[in-house]
């Protein structure tokens, strides 16, 4: 618990599942919810739109401090605005996903955006999804989950999310894409990606969303959370 707010993480590789997880355990406590991969597509979006250089760190860093941008849910769909525009359909692409790995691995913009992150800590509680919730952004949380997958399984749920939206990748690829991002998470020298020290760690590969977040309730009603408690 981070003050008077209590704070679950969940963290993992793309395709895990955690963000889908992050969202029904949002629901079902009536909590806020982070995605801070989103806020990192954010960063990446607006430096494609300024033509900031991916090595130009100091710019990347001061974007992501000053940056207009917001991220909000409602009725359970994620919404973000950049300068204004919408922006919630951009965030979602490959492209986009693939810039936000790059920039993550900037140090300034990391601890550019520690402030937004923690900024949505708010009482009730908090579900933060993203790669280093529970060692860096939220070293105190009450509970600390890391979502794991095979790769083959989290490059067919990407593409099966892709098709849906009527977005043709070829599934070869997409499973390049992830070994390189699970390369920079992994490998990168601050805040690389690992589970926490005292997160439980469940591999999703075999399980749907509704059966990962029936193994997280009980971690919650051993810490004292729950829908009465929140």
């Amino acid at each position: 618990m981070t003050g008077d707010v209590f704070i679950v993480t969940i963290d993992g590789p793309s395709g895990s599942g955690k963000g889908t997880v992050s969202r029904a355990l949002a629901d079902h406590l009536s909590w806020h919810l982070l995605d801070s991969g989103a806020l990192y597509r954010l960063a990446a979006l607006a430096a494609e739109r300024r033509r900031i250089p991916h090595a130009d760190a100091t710019a990347l860093a001061s974007l992501a401090a000053t940056m207009n941008a917001s991220l909000s849910f409602r009725n359970g769909v994620e919404w973000a605005t950049l300068d204004g525009d919408d922006v919630s359909d951009a965030l979602r692409s490959e492209r986009c996903g693939e810039l936000a790995s790059r920039i993550a691995a900037v140090p300034g913009v990391r601890h550019a955006l520690l402030d937004r992150q923690r900024a949505f800590a708010r009482p009730p509680g908090l579900v933060a999804d993203g790669r280093d919730m529970g060692t860096v952004v939220f070293p105190a949380a009450q509970v600390k989950v890391f979502l794991t997958a095979s790769s083959e399984e989290r490059a067919l749920r990407r593409h099966k999310q892709l098709k849906e939206k009527g977005i043709d990748v070829s599934l070869r690829s997409l499973s390049e894409d992830i070994g390189q991002r699970d390369e920079r998470d992994a490998g990168r020298r601050l805040s690389p990606l690992r589970a926490a020290n005292d997160a439980q760690v469940i591999d999703s590969t075999r399980l749907s969303p509704e059966e990962v977040t029936a193994r997280i309730l009980p971690l919650l009603e051993a810490a004292g959370i729950g829908p009465n408690r929140a």
